[in-house]
């Protein structure tokens, strides 16, 4: 079986690039991939499933690079590591780009992989976070990009049944009613999101598919509600979701 990757950032030429680990298909950058093509940006998606049969695949992603760096969410754990070995190597890279505070942006199971690069535990919540709540942010929050993404503009999506310890030397920047842990920055150039601030309407009809499973195991969780509830929220969380994307951007100094 051959497997295709997409050109090293080498290959690219002149093109602003911003390298996307992906570990499903429909959970992409979403409303975020506006912000980038209008910045004229390559989006380089490595899908992490290629390297389970390819594992050299992230080996493709510069370290030290100045591209930012966003991986995306996912079902499975970062304690999956010994069934899916690209978790290690998702760690090894985190690690180097931490210590480096190269630009980094973690969302749900990327948010977790930071943790966990940071020696942080992670572990499951006292239950599931599924749907539509109100992030809380701290004082740092408020200060942050992350203001945009407050309750007072926008109602958040909430996907996951992980949580995780603050890392040492991590500052706290929002909390929510079940996850004391919502988002963290490290440095000046690393951010760790739990929720998903990148979706749209479109997309979530992809969700509700995929994650069907899961929705219907889930007490509480239905897809008429998630439905009804993304409908209400999805459009002003896009509008906000740009807002604090292109802000981060401009805030980290990456050139895309």
């Amino acid at each position: 079986m051959s497997v295709h990757f997409t050109p090293k950032v080498s290959d690219m030429g002149n093109n602003k690039v911003v390298n996307v680990i992906r570990h499903l298909a429909f959970e992409d950058l979403a409303s975020f991939t506006s912000v980038l093509q209008a910045k004229n940006t390559h989006i380089n998606y490595i899908e992490a499933a290629e390297c389970v049969l390819k594992p050299e695949g992230l080996a493709q992603i510069d370290a030290m690079s100045d591209d930012l760096l966003v991986i995306l969410g996912g079902p499975i754990s970062v304690n999956d590591d010994e069934l899916f070995p690209f978790i290690e190597a998702e760690i090894s890279l985190l690690k180097q780009r931490i210590a480096a505070d190269k630009p980094t942006l973690g969302i749900c199971l990327g948010a977790q992989l930071i943790a966990r690069a940071m020696g942080a535990r992670v572990y499951p919540a006292t239950q599931k976070e599924i749907g539509w709540f109100d992030l809380k942010l701290t004082s740092a929050g408020e200060r942050s990009v992350l203001r945009y993404l407050s309750a007072q503009h926008c109602s958040m999506l909430h996907w996951h049944g992980e949580t995780f310890d603050l890392p040492d030397n991590a500052l706290l920047l929002a909390s929510s009613d079940i996850c004391a842990h919502q988002a963290f920055s490290v440095g000046e150039k690393i951010l760790a999101l739990q929720f998903h601030p990148e979706i749209n309407q479109r997309v979530m009809e992809k969700w509700f598919i995929g994650h069907i499973g899961e929705i219907m195991a889930t007490k509480g969780v239905n897809v008429e509600q998630l439905r009804k509830n993304t409908r209400r929220y999805a459009n002003q969380l896009e509008i906000q979701g740009a807002l604090f994307f292109n802000s981060w951007i401009n805030s980290v100094e990456v050139s895309v």
